[in-house]
């Protein structure tokens, strides 16, 4: 049986339907206007190597997942600067950690978890193989 896409039933279910929980490598996930400002944000203070993961179906803490990293402490400092000060404008309430060595800055914006990290420091925990992401230099964001 093939469906009649000029129905009006049926037109307002495809509009409406869910979309899947695992979106296809290497494509974006959409969790709105909160990734948005946090990916033009990381691109505005020049962060690097950024990977969007989306942890939909895989955990309740969050929708999305970023990882990003700065050239040195002080880059990675100015990163979660920024992030949370255009968090704050765009009316998303933040926690953060690790703001006092700037190695690895979490950011906790609710729907997502945004990690900063300097290159060796991401190296070593290696949170995209963790959560089934891609090695940054396999899928970029934005």
């Amino acid at each position: 049986m093939r469906l009649n896409r000029t129905d009006p039933l049926t037109s307002t279910v495809l509009a409406t339907a869910a979309k899947p929980l695992h979106p296809a490598p290497g494509s974006m996930p959409d969790a709105g206007p909160l990734v948005r400002t946090i990916l033009d944000s990381l691109d505005d203070a020049k962060a690097e190597d950024v990977v969007a993961i989306d942890l939909r179906g895989k955990t309740s803490l969050a929708d999305i997942m970023v990882v990003a990293s700065g050239r040195s402490s002080t880059h990675v400092g100015a990163i979660a600067d920024r992030l949370l000060r255009q968090c704050k404008d765009a009316g998303t309430s933040t926690r953060v950690e690790g703001l006092s060595n700037c190695d690895w800055v979490l950011v906790d914006a609710g729907d997502a978890i945004i990690h900063i990290f300097r290159p060796e420091v991401r190296q070593f925990y290696n949170l995209e193989k963790m959560w089934g992401g891609l090695r940054p230099d396999e899928q970029h964001a934005g």
